[in-house]
């Protein structure tokens, strides 16, 4: 694969798209070697997009259409004249990352547009598997993980902490129209709703959904602490940090007895500084590589990010040679034989 080429100018204008509320991950990136930071940037400018263009757009299918053409467009090997999606095609170019992960992003934008909800914890799981596990899955990619092991356990930190997001957003997404939560879980806890949606309304019974939802984030939060085994070493620092940070967001959201219709759990930069340092521990011993299979929400994505395999043209005129070579020598050695 050829080495990641984004242009400086795509990178800073990547990089200032993201500046305006993307505080976690720049808290993180910041302890990522260079030759990761910059192509993540690209690839989180990327998701920005994509998920702006369907939640601020006013045609959702027409941006949703305009997002497969762009990334048609990427694979190509033509992208858009747009910094973030020449930035992007660099992404994929020097990283091998298989188009059906950037899709299965987009297809859960889709899931957005449609104002689609969720029934059961396993349908959920489908949803944050393309928004965020397809984000874990690509950073590892980046980072030059390509066995399963390692991208199951970057898909488990990538659905954590789509988790957390949905937990913390319960009183801002009602207020929009939005549930993201089961429904079954609202039934089991004896609430309706629609009632909900109608009046997002604190309650004790609100509070045992979202400590549940959290639970399990920290699940998937603790299996995703095997996966910085396998890690690069410059690596482990800045996704141990990440990992931290947003868990930090559950535990803040516990401490306040789960309230998310009236606040917004935050984490303060001084709290960050301190995650980061512990960050640092988990680096220097990650402990033992995760080797859990998949969650089945994921497995789709870890097995078109394992089974990519890019070879390089060079390496198969290689191949063919030697093994002319071999044959020649082979047809020499057996005319030499006596008759």
């Amino acid at each position: 694969m050829p080495p990641f080429s984004a242009e400086p100018e795509d990178i800073t204008a990547c990089r200032t798209l993201l500046c305006a509320g993307s505080r976690s991950f720049f808290a993180a990136a910041k302890l990522l070697p260079a030759r990761v930071r910059d192509p993540a940037t690209a690839l989180y400018a990327f998701c920005r997009v994509a998920d702006d263009a369907i939640d601020l757009g006013d045609d959702p299918k027409t941006a949703l259409a305009g997002l497969e053409a762009r990334l048609d467009a990427v694979y190509a090997g033509k992208p858009s004249d747009d910094p973030v999606d020449r930035a992007f095609a660099a992404v994929v170019a020097a990283h091998g990352i298989p188009r059906a992960l950037p899709a299965a992003l987009i297809e859960g934008l889709g899931w957005d547009a449609a104002g689609r909800r969720y029934d059961t914890f396993e349908a959920l799981l489908d949803y944050a598997a393309r928004v965020a596990g397809t984000v874990g899955v690509m950073m590892a990619l980046i980072m030059g993980v390509r066995d399963a092991g390692g991208l199951a356990r970057a898909a488990d930190l990538g659905v954590a902490m789509q988790l957390t997001n949905i937990a913390r957003d319960v009183g801002e997404d009602a207020r929009a129209g939005r549930l993201f939560l089961p429904a079954d879980w609202f039934a089991e806890a004896g609430l309706d709703t629609g009632a909900f949606l109608a009046d997002p309304v604190f309650s004790e019974a609100l509070a045992g959904i979202i400590e549940k939802l959290l639970d399990e984030a920290n699940t998937l939060y603790a299996r995703a602490r095997g996966g910085i085994a396998v890690l690069p070493r410059d690596c482990r620092v800045g996704i141990a940090a990440a990992r931290r940070i947003y868990a930090a967001i559950g535990h803040r959201l516990a401490a306040a007895g789960y309230d998310a219709v009236t606040m917004r759990a935050r984490v303060t930069g001084k709290r960050k500084l301190l995650l980061a340092a512990r960050a640092a521990v988990d680096a220097v011993a990650p402990g033992r590589p995760g080797v859990g299979p998949a969650l089945p929400a994921n497995l789709f994505l870890v097995n078109a990010a394992a089974s990519e395999t890019t070879v390089e043209p060079g390496a198969v005129v290689k191949l063919l040679l030697m093994f002319e070579r071999l044959e020649r020598s082979q047809r020499e050695a057996a005319a030499r034989l006596p008759a």
